[in-house]
């Protein structure tokens, strides 16, 4: 049977190229701002826990920044408006700096919010040892903090994936964008976009799941 579930298998199986090409270029979207966006989110976490009232106030700007608007807007920030000031980047750098300076938002929250469950007895018995700061958050802090906030950078970066598709609205072939090529080439709206809803609910569900099951342990390890 070549329908099930209401999709023509056999037109996936004949666009598999472009629709495993679009699923490569998601999955390394979401892995290249994820890295990216991580760094950024930890140097902005540290910028909000500083002592430094000028860090401190950029990095709370920052995240309130971007955690007030809409993702979509700020593609098209990157994408239409900077070519009126002489920044050029092309559509997949413009995703790119979006996708991580966005996300490095909600990593920063993240990433904070794990270092501040270290009791401050680890930060004085750091300060007691002789370590500076940024040894005490290399070899103490961070590394605790990792294990409390691993789940919840795993979840962001679940709906980082999901959020990629955004990308079609300005005409990149990730999954999604494959999924409309295919679906417009062939007049066949309602199954592409039924197995599209299919693919990203076999990818994340199980994913959530497995991160929920991993918070549990981590919470019983703590």
């Amino acid at each position: 049977m070549s329908r099930f579930l209401g999709i023509d298998w056999q037109l996936i199986a004949d666009n598999h190229e472009i629709l495993l090409g679009g699923l490569q270029y998601s999955l390394t979207l979401t892995a290249s701002s994820m890295a990216v966006g991580i760094v950024l989110g930890c140097l902005l976490a540290l910028a909000r826990l500083s002592s430094i009232t000028p860090l401190r106030l950029f990095a709370a700007g920052y995240v309130n920044l971007f955690r007030s608007i809409p993702l979509v807007l700020v593609i098209f920030w990157f994408y239409f408006l900077l070519p009126f000031f002489g920044f050029k980047l092309g559509p997949d750098k413009s995703v790119f700096i979006t996708f991580a300076i966005f996300e490095a938002a909600y990593y920063c929250e993240i990433i904070r919010a794990g270092i501040q469950s270290i009791s401050k007895g680890q930060v004085g018995a750091a300060q007691a040892l002789g370590l500076t700061y940024a040894q005490s958050m290399r070899y103490i802090i961070l590394p605790q903090a990792l294990r409390n906030m691993l789940p919840l950078l795993l979840t962001q970066t679940v709906v980082l994936f999901q959020d990629t598709s955004l990308v079609t609205i300005i005409g990149i072939k990730d999954f999604m964008g494959a999924n409309v090529v295919v679906a417009s080439n062939n007049g066949a709206l309602k199954e592409m976009y039924t197995f599209a809803a299919l693919a990203y609910f076999c990818v994340c569900f199980p994913l959530s799941m497995l991160l929920k099951k991993l918070h549990k342990r981590i919470a019983v390890i703590r």
